[in-house]
């Protein structure tokens, strides 16, 4: 599993850069400084490594989040808007599932997982009395991950680096939620650039002290 993660990782820096069809599979391969025989046997094709990459872009993102209900929803849109500017597996993903008929796919599962992710939210948060009645999680979701879909192409060319797409995802939650939301749970919902900040330097915090245990432990042994 290792060896793929360094790969996923390499190839997402390349397809960054270059694109699909810039990157080439000497170039992820000089970045993974791995062999060909390592790529194949994980990968068939530059195809199947770029739809892998597609299909990780959650993985920057959920499994290290704690919230639950409306605030997860609201805490995943957040810190993607952050890492959107400086994640390569995210970038890359993104960039990816946008071009990706240039290169002979048309595959909707990037958009239909982050679907399911934030339906399973809305579904928790139902099961809380956040939100109103005759809120549907599965339209919901789809239509934020259509939202999120059009800031992020939006912020690519109005701004520096999509600089300008946390605040565009902010503005589309203060208008959202008194629609969807109960008024009490709109009241304790935070909403803003500095929440996904500190999220994203907690995890990092995190992330270091398991290293540093993990270090730890193999010296001890």
């Amino acid at each position: 599993m290792q060896t793929r993660r360094q790969l996923l990782r390499a190839a997402a820096e390349v397809f960054d850069e270059s694109g699909f069809a810039g990157a080439s599979i000497k170039d992820i391969l000089q970045q993974a400084e791995l062999t060909a025989g390592a790529l194949y046997f994980h990968f068939e094709s530059k195809e199947a490594l770029a739809r892998a990459v597609m299909n990780a872009q959650p993985d920057s993102i959920v499994p290290w989040l704690e919230s639950e209900g409306l605030q997860r929803l609201v805490d995943i849109t957040l810190v993607w808007s952050q890492q959107l500017r400086t994640d390569p597996l995210l970038r890359a993903g993104v960039r990816l599932t946008t071009e990706q008929g240039a290169f002979g796919l048309r595959d909707a599962k990037p958009y239909r997982d982050w679907g399911a992710i934030m339906a399973d939210c809305l579904r928790v948060a139902a099961g809380k009395g956040e939100l109103q009645a005759g809120v549907d999680p599965d339209e919901l979701a789809e239509f934020v991950v259509e939202a999120c879909t059009g800031m992020q192409t939006y912020s690519a060319v109005a701004s520096e680096e999509r600089a300008d797409l946390g605040d565009r995802v902010v503005r589309m939650w203060r208008l959202l939620l008194p629609g969807i939301a109960v008024p009490t749970v709109i009241a304790h919902t935070e909403v803003s650039e500095a929440r996904a900040t500190e999220l994203l330097r907690a995890a990092s915090a995190a992330a270091s002290a398991s290293a540093a245990a993990r270090e730890g432990g193999g010296a001890k042994d």
